[in-house]
């Protein structure tokens, strides 16, 4: 019998069982296809990476640690584990790595439940100015179960006020100091941070999901040597399997593994770990390091482009430029929506975040930032050309509302897609 057979489940393809999510999919990545995937989070994931996190090793539980599991016959999957701890640590030049959080939210949930107790002070980078929500914000984990305060960007040059975040500790000596971002364009003063933590007493904890492949490929600077622990989400810089990871110092590793399992998690991911090794090992390749320094080149290329178009535009890019993978657009001197925007901006075949900006004028759901992302484009193949190319196309988006009343932006997208094929050997 053939295997695609319906009355035979276990073999028949996607396309026999489910033609509604299989047509799903399809539609997917006729999308991603079509479009210039400009989402900072986003990015392309190697065919090696999704062999394995769609592999047979969905169907096992493991819970608990390589050599100390609930279930038996693990052997291959502790092989498995041991390889993705083993290569995230020599990556990154870390004394610890566990590989098994869902996310990166739940990487910083582990690590606020390992070094804190509730009602503990924490302090973190204002998700409003560009922090991610879970280091303090008041309706995730981090506000509800300790008392959370927030550091913010200046008004007048939109960089990490380090004057505020000196005088936060010192007056709420925090256990934890998180350092890090999700909305954010420069690097950050890990030196700095490393002496307020030091000062007040507190861990200081990285937050690097977005800018892990960049430390990966060393075209960032490098926080393991400041921070006591590191979380990290897998599929964003580093182009790979989704889900997170912790690295931390080694005094500090029984408490981690713990506080992810059991205490924050069950039953790991073999699957996703097994694809997470995967993209440690390329993460270490020259191959790898040339992608991350095109991205960083795209990006820089993206903001110069805008920047000579702000009189045209009547965008502002945030900080005047970008040191990492992603850039702000601060579309409030034009007057306009981000979302509004962004919907037209889709309209032509660019994807991409609107997004709250520190000191907005508008009131959510309204916002007035825009953020575009380098990482899914340079792993598509694109480079400086490309980028300055895809720079004049939103440029010129932007300077008309948005609109293409004759097709032409879209005609250019198409272009850039035809050359730049995704996934060929799908479909």
């Amino acid at each position: 019998m053939e295997p695609d057979e319906p009355d035979r489940p276990l073999e028949a393809i996607l396309q026999v069982i489910d033609p509604e999510v299989s047509a799903a999919i399809d539609g997917e990545l006729a999308r991603q296809r079509s479009t210039l995937d400009l989402v900072a989070s986003e990015s392309v994931p190697p065919r090696a990476v999704l062999e394995a996190q769609g592999s047979i090793l969905t169907a096992k539980y493991a819970d608990g640690y390589p050599g100390n599991r609930e279930y038996d016959t693990c052997e291959w999957i502790d092989e498995i584990e041991r390889l993705a701890i083993e290569r995230a640590k020599a990556l990154f030049g870390a004394d610890h790595a566990n590989v098994q959080p869902y996310s990166g939210a739940s990487a910083n949930a582990a690590v606020l439940h390992a070094l804190c107790e509730p009602g503990d002070a924490v302090l973190g980078f204002d998700f409003a100015h560009g922090g991610h929500p879970t280091q303090c914000a008041a309706e995730t984990f981090a506000g509800r179960n300790y008392r959370a305060f927030a550091y913010h960007v200046r008004r007048d040059d939109r960089l990490v006020d380090m004057d505020e975040v000196e005088t936060l500790a010192r007056r709420h000596r925090p256990k934890v100091l998180f350092a890090g971002w999700s909305c954010y364009s420069r690097h950050l003063d890990f030196a700095r941070f490393r002496e307020i933590a030091d000062e007040v007493g507190a861990k200081l904890v990285v937050d690097m999901a977005h800018f892990a492949g960049l430390v990966a490929a060393k075209v960032h600077p490098d926080p393991i040597r400041f921070a006591d622990a590191c979380t990290m989400t897998v599929h964003k810089t580093l182009g790979g399997a989704r889900g997170g990871a912790v690295l931390c110092r080694r005094e500090l590793a029984e408490r981690v593994d713990a506080a992810v399992y059991p205490g924050e998690q069950g039953c790991p991911l073999p699957h996703v770990i097994a694809a997470k090794a995967v993209t440690f090992k390329l993460a270490g390749t020259d191959a790898f390091r040339e992608r991350m320094e095109r991205t960083l080149e795209g990006a820089r290329t993206l903001a110069q482009v805008l920047l000579e178009a702000e009189d045209r535009t009547r965008a502002h890019v945030v900080t005047g430029g970008t040191d990492v993978h992603q850039l702000l657009v601060d579309l409030a001197p034009g007057g306009r929506e981000a979302w509004a925007t962004l919907r037209r901006l889709n309209n032509i075949g660019i994807s991409a975040n609107a997004i709250a900006l520190a000191y907005d004028p508008l009131v959510e759901p309204a916002c007035s930032g825009l953020r575009f992302g380098a990482m899914a484009l340079a792993s598509r193949g694109f480079g400086r050309e490309q980028f300055a190319e895809v720079g004049a196309i939103i440029s010129d988006a932007l300077a008309n509302g948005g609109e293409d009343p004759d097709g032409s932006l879209a005609g250019r997208v198409g272009e850039l897609t035809s050359e730049m094929p995704l996934y060929r050997y799908l479909g």
